[in-house]
Protein backbone atom coordinates (compact mmCIF):
# COMPACT_ATOMS: atom_id res chain seq x y z
CA UNK A 1 0.00 0.00 0.00
CA UNK A 2 2.89 2.14 1.29
CA UNK A 3 6.30 2.76 -0.71
CA UNK A 4 8.69 5.22 0.59
CA UNK A 5 11.89 5.86 -1.83
CA UNK A 6 14.64 8.00 -0.39
CA UNK A 7 13.29 10.06 1.62
CA UNK A 8 14.58 13.14 3.00
CA UNK A 9 13.82 16.25 5.01
CA UNK A 10 15.78 18.85 6.45
CA UNK A 11 14.96 22.10 8.48
CA UNK A 12 16.55 25.89 8.46
CA UNK A 13 16.25 27.69 11.38
CA UNK A 14 16.33 31.46 10.63
CA UNK A 15 16.80 32.22 14.60
CA UNK A 16 19.97 30.41 14.55
CA UNK A 17 21.62 32.36 11.51
CA UNK A 18 20.34 29.69 9.34
CA UNK A 19 21.92 26.70 10.85
CA UNK A 20 20.80 23.38 8.76
CA UNK A 21 19.24 20.44 10.62
CA UNK A 22 18.63 16.97 8.78
CA UNK A 23 15.76 15.66 9.99
CA UNK A 24 15.68 12.52 8.54
CA UNK A 25 17.76 11.14 5.13
CA UNK A 26 17.37 8.51 2.58
CA UNK A 27 14.39 6.65 4.14
CA UNK A 28 13.05 3.99 2.44
CA UNK A 29 10.81 1.16 3.36
CA UNK A 30 7.78 -0.61 1.91
CA UNK A 31 4.58 -1.44 3.83
CA UNK A 32 2.16 -4.33 2.66
CA UNK A 33 -1.78 -3.54 2.68
CA UNK A 34 -3.31 -4.75 5.67
CA UNK A 35 -0.01 -4.96 7.70
CA UNK A 36 1.23 -3.38 10.69
CA UNK A 37 4.90 -1.26 10.47
CA UNK A 38 6.88 -0.24 13.56
CA UNK A 39 9.51 2.07 12.96
CA UNK A 40 12.21 2.27 15.68
CA UNK A 41 15.21 4.03 16.46
CA UNK A 42 16.88 6.37 18.83
CA UNK A 43 15.20 9.65 19.73
CA UNK A 44 16.10 12.40 17.20
CA UNK A 45 16.75 9.97 14.25
CA UNK A 46 13.74 11.62 12.01
CA UNK A 47 10.87 8.61 13.26
CA UNK A 48 7.91 11.45 13.74
CA UNK A 49 9.20 13.11 10.57
CA UNK A 50 9.02 10.40 8.25
CA UNK A 51 5.07 10.30 9.63
CA UNK A 52 4.78 13.58 9.29
CA UNK A 53 6.15 13.51 5.57
CA UNK A 54 3.37 10.49 4.96
CA UNK A 55 0.86 12.88 6.26
CA UNK A 56 2.06 16.01 4.51
CA UNK A 57 2.38 18.14 7.57
CA UNK A 58 5.83 18.25 6.54
CA UNK A 59 6.73 18.78 3.08
CA UNK A 60 9.21 16.32 2.14
CA UNK A 61 12.86 17.70 0.66
CA UNK A 62 13.54 15.11 -1.83
CA UNK A 63 12.23 10.97 -2.59
CA UNK A 64 8.91 9.99 -2.84
CA UNK A 65 5.63 8.45 -1.00
CA UNK A 66 4.04 6.26 -3.26
CA UNK A 67 0.62 5.17 -1.94
CA UNK A 68 -2.11 2.89 -3.34
CA UNK A 69 -5.34 5.24 -2.80
CA UNK A 70 -8.16 3.84 -2.90
CA UNK A 71 -9.45 7.18 -4.84
CA UNK A 72 -6.82 8.82 -6.91
CA UNK A 73 -5.06 5.61 -7.81
CA UNK A 74 -1.42 5.51 -7.48
CA UNK A 75 0.04 8.86 -6.06
CA UNK A 76 3.45 10.63 -4.56
CA UNK A 77 2.07 12.04 -1.40
CA UNK A 78 5.48 13.74 -1.49
CA UNK A 79 4.29 15.60 -4.96
CA UNK A 80 0.38 16.03 -4.29
CA UNK A 81 -1.64 19.37 -4.74
CA UNK A 82 -2.47 20.73 -1.16
CA UNK A 83 -6.55 19.94 -2.12
CA UNK A 84 -6.08 16.28 -2.88
CA UNK A 85 -4.09 15.78 0.44
CA UNK A 86 -6.87 17.10 2.14
CA UNK A 87 -9.00 15.19 0.52
CA UNK A 88 -7.35 11.80 1.26
CA UNK A 89 -6.72 12.91 4.64
CA UNK A 90 -10.59 13.33 4.63
CA UNK A 91 -11.22 9.82 3.18
CA UNK A 92 -8.28 7.46 3.94
CA UNK A 93 -5.10 8.38 6.10
CA UNK A 94 -5.21 8.76 9.99
CA UNK A 95 -3.18 9.95 11.83
CA UNK A 96 -2.75 10.03 16.05
CA UNK A 97 -0.19 12.63 16.77
CA UNK A 98 1.54 12.99 20.54
CA UNK A 99 -0.63 15.98 21.46
CA UNK A 100 -4.18 16.40 21.17
CA UNK A 101 -5.33 19.43 18.59
CA UNK A 102 -8.78 20.26 18.81
CA UNK A 103 -11.10 23.23 18.32
CA UNK A 104 -11.72 24.99 21.55
CA UNK A 105 -15.49 24.46 23.44
CA UNK A 106 -16.28 21.15 21.62
CA UNK A 107 -16.91 18.56 23.60
CA UNK A 108 -15.17 15.50 23.99
CA UNK A 109 -18.48 13.17 22.22
CA UNK A 110 -18.77 15.83 19.29
CA UNK A 111 -14.69 15.48 18.71
CA UNK A 112 -15.08 11.76 18.31
CA UNK A 113 -18.19 11.98 16.32
CA UNK A 114 -17.30 14.37 13.64
CA UNK A 115 -14.80 12.15 12.08
CA UNK A 116 -17.40 9.36 11.33
CA UNK A 117 -20.62 11.69 10.39
CA UNK A 118 -18.03 13.13 7.30
CA UNK A 119 -16.49 10.24 6.02
CA UNK A 120 -18.79 7.32 6.17
CA UNK A 121 -22.08 8.90 5.84
CA UNK A 122 -23.79 7.73 8.76
CA UNK A 123 -26.86 8.81 10.79
CA UNK A 124 -26.29 11.04 13.62
CA UNK A 125 -27.69 8.48 16.04
CA UNK A 126 -25.46 5.65 14.78
CA UNK A 127 -22.68 8.24 14.92
CA UNK A 128 -23.45 9.11 18.31
CA UNK A 129 -24.02 5.23 19.68
CA UNK A 130 -20.96 4.28 18.05
CA UNK A 131 -18.59 7.38 19.58
CA UNK A 132 -20.51 6.49 23.18
CA UNK A 133 -19.06 2.91 22.47
CA UNK A 134 -15.72 4.00 21.97
CA UNK A 135 -15.48 6.79 24.75
CA UNK A 136 -16.45 3.81 27.30
CA UNK A 137 -14.06 1.31 25.87
CA UNK A 138 -11.26 3.93 26.15
CA UNK A 139 -12.21 4.91 29.89
CA UNK A 140 -13.36 7.91 29.42
CA UNK A 141 -15.67 8.66 31.90
CA UNK A 142 -19.44 9.44 30.83
CA UNK A 143 -19.32 13.33 32.77
CA UNK A 144 -17.30 13.75 30.47
CA UNK A 145 -18.59 13.21 27.41
CA UNK A 146 -20.27 17.08 27.23
CA UNK A 147 -17.01 18.53 28.28
CA UNK A 148 -14.27 19.97 26.34
CA UNK A 149 -10.69 18.21 26.04
CA UNK A 150 -8.97 21.12 26.94
CA UNK A 151 -10.10 20.70 30.14
CA UNK A 152 -8.84 17.53 30.29
CA UNK A 153 -5.69 15.55 31.91
CA UNK A 154 -2.60 14.11 29.28
CA UNK A 155 -4.01 10.73 29.14
CA UNK A 156 -8.04 11.51 28.96
CA UNK A 157 -6.37 13.66 25.76
CA UNK A 158 -4.45 11.13 24.02
CA UNK A 159 -7.42 8.73 24.76
CA UNK A 160 -9.85 11.09 23.47
CA UNK A 161 -7.08 12.11 19.93
CA UNK A 162 -6.86 7.63 19.10
CA UNK A 163 -10.49 7.76 19.66
CA UNK A 164 -10.59 10.60 17.23
CA UNK A 165 -8.48 9.16 14.53
CA UNK A 166 -9.78 5.76 14.83
CA UNK A 167 -13.52 6.08 14.60
CA UNK A 168 -13.69 6.00 10.95
CA UNK A 169 -11.32 2.83 10.33
CA UNK A 170 -9.02 4.39 7.69
CA UNK A 171 -7.65 2.79 4.90
CA UNK A 172 -3.85 3.84 6.19
CA UNK A 173 -3.63 4.60 9.85
CA UNK A 174 0.03 6.41 11.43
CA UNK A 175 0.64 6.37 14.93
CA UNK A 176 3.33 8.63 16.65
CA UNK A 177 3.81 6.89 20.23
CA UNK A 178 -0.38 6.59 21.17
CA UNK A 179 0.35 4.73 24.05
CA UNK A 180 3.21 7.22 25.63
CA UNK A 181 1.00 9.23 28.31
CA UNK A 182 -1.12 5.97 28.99
CA UNK A 183 -1.90 3.43 31.89
CA UNK A 184 -1.49 -0.34 31.38
CA UNK A 185 -5.40 -0.69 31.18
CA UNK A 186 -5.69 1.91 28.59
CA UNK A 187 -2.79 0.75 26.82
CA UNK A 188 -4.58 -2.99 26.33
CA UNK A 189 -7.75 -1.06 25.44
CA UNK A 190 -5.77 0.90 22.57
CA UNK A 191 -4.41 -2.29 21.39
CA UNK A 192 -7.47 -4.04 21.01
CA UNK A 193 -8.81 -1.62 18.80
CA UNK A 194 -6.05 -1.65 16.99
CA UNK A 195 -5.72 -5.31 16.42
CA UNK A 196 -9.45 -5.05 15.25
CA UNK A 197 -8.74 -2.51 12.59
CA UNK A 198 -6.44 -4.58 11.15
CA UNK A 199 -8.88 -7.30 10.85
CA UNK A 200 -11.08 -4.82 9.41
CA UNK A 201 -8.39 -4.16 6.80
CA UNK A 202 -6.01 -1.15 8.07
CA UNK A 203 -2.76 -0.88 7.25
CA UNK A 204 -0.48 0.93 9.51
CA UNK A 205 2.87 2.72 10.61
CA UNK A 206 3.79 3.54 14.41
CA UNK A 207 5.66 4.60 16.65
CA UNK A 208 5.90 3.13 20.26
CA UNK A 209 8.28 4.00 22.89
CA UNK A 210 7.97 0.67 24.75
CA UNK A 211 9.53 -2.03 22.04
CA UNK A 212 8.78 -4.97 23.90
CA UNK A 213 5.39 -3.44 22.87
CA UNK A 214 5.69 -2.78 19.40
CA UNK A 215 7.27 -6.15 18.72
CA UNK A 216 3.88 -7.46 20.29
CA UNK A 217 1.69 -5.65 17.68
CA UNK A 218 3.64 -5.06 14.71
CA UNK A 219 4.32 -7.12 11.92
CA UNK A 220 8.18 -5.97 11.24
CA UNK A 221 9.83 -2.95 12.56
CA UNK A 222 12.20 -0.55 10.54
CA UNK A 223 14.98 1.09 12.19
CA UNK A 224 15.90 4.64 11.48
CA UNK A 225 19.82 5.09 12.24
Amino acid sequence: MLTVEKLSKSFTLHILNGKHIAACRDISFKVPKGAFLGLSGPSGTGKSTVLKCIYRTYLPGSGSVWYDSANYGRIDLATLSDRAVIDIRTREIGYVAQFLKVIPRVSALDVVMEPILTRNGVSHDEARSRAVDLLKRLRIPEHLFDAYPATFSGGEQQRINIAHAVSWKPRLLLLDEPTASLDSESVAQVLEILKELRRDGTTMIGIFHDHELMTSVTDSIFTIC
